[in-house]
C-alpha cells in the first residue's frame, strides 16, 4: 500500500500495488508534466480526500481523465479503461511517498506515435 498526493495535499490518495518499474510517455502530455506512470485496476486506488477537489483535463481523444489539483497544479493520477475494458488507475509515482526514483526501471512508450 503506497500513500500520496499532490504538492500542497488538498488531493491525497492509497493505492495497492507493488511496482519495480514505470511507463515514461513522450506523447505531448505526458512528457512535458514528467509523468512516470504504473497501472492499477481502478478499484486500487482510494481517494483519502473529497473528489471535488479533482479537476480534469481531456485531450486528443478524451478517453483519460487526467486529474489535478486545482491549487497547486501537480497531477497525481488519471483514469481510463484498460484494453479489457476495466475502469483503470494510471499513477504518477513521482507523488507517491518514499519512493527512490533512481531504482525504478523505466519502461519507454511511444505515446507521441498512438
Amino acid at each position: 500500500m503506497h500513500k500520496g498526493s499532490c504538492h500542497c495535499g488538498a488531493i491525497r490518495f492509497t493505492v495497492d500495488g507493488d511496482f519495480d518499474q514505470a511507463i515514461e510517455c513522450n506523447c505531448s502530455h505526458c512528457s512535458r508534466k514528467g509523468y512516470l506512470l504504473f497501472f492499477v485496476p481502478r478499484d486500487k486506488l482510494r481517494l483519502a480526500s473529497p473528489e471535488a477537489t479533482l479537476a480534469t483535463y481531456r485531450f486528443n481523444r478524451h478517453v483519460i481523465d487526467h486529474h489535478f489539483c486545482p491549487t497547486c497544479g501537480c497531477a497525481p493520477f488519471g483514469f481510463g479503461t484498460g484494453p479489457d475494458g476495466s475502469a483503470t488507475a494510471a499513477v504518477n509515482i513521482r507523488c507517491l511517498e518514499g519512493v527512490d526514483l533512481a531504482s525504478v526501471n523505466r519502461v519507454p512508450y511511444d505515446g507521441r506515435s498512438v
